[in-house]
Parts: structure tokens; C-alpha cells; sequence
């Protein structure tokens, strides 16, 4: 246990050392204003638009998305997803909640839901991608394999290193979004109703098993279900560290994996096949919005089931290379 220990200082202070998770903060800092600053003026032109009536402005929204619809240009994946929000939208009005009430829990969990197939899992590659390769690159992995220590203890130490700095991703963009957004929005909200459990079934909206929770909650839910999601790409990434010698094609291939399962949940309704790829499972927080899913027929217990067979999947390959190959040449 004591030499387990040791050695997850050891990995915890080597990445520590080389001020990836530095360089994450610095990247928060600096896109988190930006996007406070954009939500800003478009509250300050919602409000200037309806006089702070924010039923006027929800009623719009839902014209706006049912004239949608008798358009022919717009692809039927979006008709799709318009419908399902309409049926939504007219949900909160008819309760009258408003779903977008302008505080910093309220932009965090807006934030969140946007960052979790993308900007979250490139953050985690900077941390994940190059664990093993990089000591490969450098030559260090052949010191670290002199030592008398078994080599699934080393990966272990790893893994555990990389759930340590996932969950402080996680933490530390929720943490910052709320602290910079509320300068401007005001730190209230947590106890703001929002209406989870809505089932899209084909282009309705079943609302049978709608029921109300505090933003507090459904943040704390929503995290959960984001720290899942960028745990499964963590895994993915470190096995990929493993198999490849570069830490540079070991970076690219992942960073054209996220980007590609962003890309076909945009457009692969039609090929039924594709849930059953990890990346386009990602973005399960969705389902607590009740967005319908990339493919039909896709829910969440499907989604992290998938996730989790792709995940153990990862590491059993990882730990059966690394403890097994002949990585010192």
C-alpha cells in the first residue's frame, strides 16, 4: 500500500510538473469571461426586446421554432430536435417557470452542458494523452521499470493519477464558471426549479415522469454524468498512450476522435450502427435536458452501459500491453 502511494505522488507531481493543469486554468480564465461577456448582451438585448417579460420572450421562442418546421430546407434530425423543444418550452410556460433565469448556476450548467462532448474532453487529452508515451519519448520509462515494482502497480498509479486530475477538470470548470459568471449575474439560483425527466419517444416528448429538482441538484447530477463521460475518453487516451510511441500522433488520434463523435452525432441518425461507438455517447448530461438523442432509440442506461463497456474494454488492452510488451526498446 505504502509503495502504492508513493508511487501516485510520484505520477501526481510529474504531471503537476509539467503545467498542464496550469495551462487548463489559464484557458478557463480567459474563455469564461468571453462567454459571460456574450451571455450578458444577449440578456441585455432579451430584455430590451421584451421588457424584462420573460413569457413573451419563451412564447417567442416557441413560434419561432414551430414556423420552423414547415420548412423544407431544415433537415428532418432538426425538425426533430425542434419539436421535442417546443413541447419543452411550452412545458415551463404552462408551469410558469422560467428556464433561463440570468444567474451564475444557471450559466454554469449552460456552460457544462455545451463543454461535455468537446471542450471538457480536450481538456482531459492535455492530462491523458501522453502518460506513457511521454516517458517513452524521453527515456524515463525505463528507470521507472528498473525499480522493484510490478508493472500493473505502475499503470495502476497512473490510472489513479489521471481520476485525480479528471475530477479536478470537472470541478475546477464548474468552480470557475460560477465564481466569474456571478460577478455579473449574482451568485443566486440554487434553488431555481428545473423540470428533468422529460422521454422523447420518435417526435414527441413524454412528460409523465417530469418532475421539478433545485439547480443545485441538477448540477450536482449533471457533473456526476459529465465526470463519467470524461473518465471514459481518460481511459481511452491512456490506452492510446500506450499502444502508440509518439505523443504527438497519440494526442492527434484522440483529439480526431472526439472531433469525429461530435461530427456524427450531428449526422448519423441514419446509421443506427454508430451508437454503438463511445464518442458519440458522450453527451449523456443530454438526457437530463430531454434533447433527443443522435440516434433513435439510444437512452441513458444504453449510453453509459456503452461507455462502460468501452472503458473496461481500455483497460483491459492497457494493462495486458503494458504488463506483457517489451517496452524498453
Amino acid at each position: 500500500m505504502a509503495n502504492m502511494l508513493a508511487l501516485i505522488h510520484n505520477e501526481t507531481l510529474k504531471v503537476w510538473k509539467k503545467k498542464r493543469f496550469a495551462v487548463i486554468v489559464l484557458i478557463l480564465m480567459i474563455l469564461i469571461p468571453v462567454f459571460v461577456y456574450a451571455q450578458m448582451k444577449i440578456s441585455q438585448s432579451t430584455t430590451e426586446k421584451f421588457h424584462s417579460d420573460w413569457r413573451s420572450e419563451l412564447q417567442s421562442r416557441i413560434t419561432d421554432n414551430t414556423n420552423a418546421l414547415s420548412s423544407d430546407r431544415i433537415p428532418e434530425e432538426w425538425k426533430k430536435w425542434r419539436r421535442a423543444l417546443v413541447q419543452q418550452l411550452q412545458y415551463y410556460l404552462d408551469h410558469d417557470i422560467n428556464p433561463q433565469t440570468p444567474n451564475a448556476v444557471t450559466f454554469t450548467r449552460t456552460f457544462m452542458d455545451n463543454s461535455v462532448t468537446l471542450f471538457i474532453p480536450l481538456m482531459v487529452l492535455a492530462i491523458a494523452s501522453d502518460l506513457v508515451s511521454s516517458e517513452r519519448s524521453t527515456g524515463t520509462i525505463k528507470m521507472l521499470l528498473t525499480r522493484p515494482v510490478r508493472r500493473w502497480r505502475i499503470l495502476m498509479s497512473k490510472l489513479v493519477t489521471l481520476t485525480l486530475y479528471v475530477s479536478l477538470i470537472v470541478i475546477t470548470t464548474a468552480l470557475l464558471c460560477y465564481l466569474v459568471s456571478g460577478l455579473v449575474f449574482g451568485y443566486g439560483g440554487w434553488g431555481e426549479p428545473v423540470f428533468v425527466g422529460f422521454q422523447v419517444q420518435g417526435a414527441d416528448v413524454n412528460t409523465n415522469g417530469v418532475h421539478a429538482v433545485t439547480q443545485g441538484v441538477y448540477l450536482l447530477m449533471q457533473s456526476g454524468l459529465i465526470w463519467v463521460s470524461a473518465m471514459v475518453v481518460s481511459i481511452i487516451a491512456l490506452m492510446i498512450s500506450v499502444l502508440v510511441r509518439s505523443t504527438a500522433a497519440s494526442f492527434v488520434t484522440m483529439m480526431a476522435t472526439i472531433i469525429a463523435g461530435t461530427i456524427l452525432a450531428n449526422m448519423a441518425s441514419s446509421w443506427k450502427s454508430a451508437k454503438y461507438l463511445f464518442n458519440v455517447n458522450l453527451d449523456i448530461s443530454s438526457y437530463l435536458r430531454g434533447t433527443p438523442p443522435p440516434i433513435e432509440g439510444m437512452t441513458l442506461g444504453f449510453s453509459l452501459a456503452i461507455l462502460a463497456i468501452w472503458g473496461a474494454a481500455a483497460l483491459i488492452v492497457s494493462f495486458t500491453v503494458f504488463t506483457k510488451q517489451d517496452i524498453l526498446n
